[in-house]
């Protein structure tokens, strides 16, 4: 073998979609994992809209864990899109808006080709693959730019007392949700970093990275 053969880069996958059950008992078990952290987390939000503003990005930073070791599962391109539609399509059926879920499957689109760009090995890209992915935490707010007053009457904002929906109106400006939409993405770095640390420390010590 020559040397220019040894240190050449691997190919990138091919962009199949054909998974093995591996794959796909990985992608449901991570996604539910990811799912349950968000809801888990996002419950605290019923206090006050404040609260709720500020557990977004928390929430954002811890399921960085699952979702780094979720990347050490990933064999093959089209993994992390199916895992966005997983999740895009929970949030569909539990009463998000449409456009949410579209958002985070094509979200997932974008941080499936990222990943792909590192052939599945570069950190950066990694990390970047889950500051793209974690702006889906801001799909929900979009309606909120663009169709307000329905958007505060559907069935999710009704089920909430008329004086936090008050507070949400005159909370979420335009201005807020941008800050809240760069919030979410420093915290999706922070979050990509994060589970790194922890996978390192953590998991590949007991041999499950």
């Amino acid at each position: 073998m020559t040397a220019e053969a040894a240190t050449e880069a691997p190919a990138r996958p091919r962009l199949s979609l054909r998974f093995s059950a591996r794959d796909l008992v990985s992608v449901a078990i991570f996604a539910v994992i990811f799912i349950v952290v968000s809801y888990a987390i996002g419950m605290l939000g019923i206090i006050s809209p404040l609260i709720w503003l500020l557990i977004v990005p928390l929430s954002v930073i811890v399921d960085g864990i699952p979702f780094m070791l979720f990347l050490t599962r990933v064999t093959h391109a089209g993994m992390v899109t199916l895992f966005g539609a997983i999740v895009g399509l929970f949030y569909l059926l539990t009463g998000s808006p449409l456009v949410a879920t579209v958002g985070i499957i094509l979200l997932a689109v974008i941080a499936e080709l990222i990943l792909w760009a590192g052939r599945y090995r570069s950190k950066w890209a990694a990390v970047c693959t889950y500051a793209v992915f974690s702006l889906g935490f801001f799909t929900a707010f979009l309606p909120l730019l663009y169709d307000r007053e329905n958007y505060l009457k559907s069935p999710s904002w009704t089920q909430m007392s008329p004086e936090y929906v008050q507070t949400a109106d005159e909370l979420l400006s335009a201005p807020v949700l941008w800050v809240v939409a760069l919030s979410i993405l420093i915290a999706g770095f922070l979050g990509r970093l994060l589970g790194s640390a922890i996978l390192r420390k953590h998991f590949v010590r007991a041999g499950l990275a």
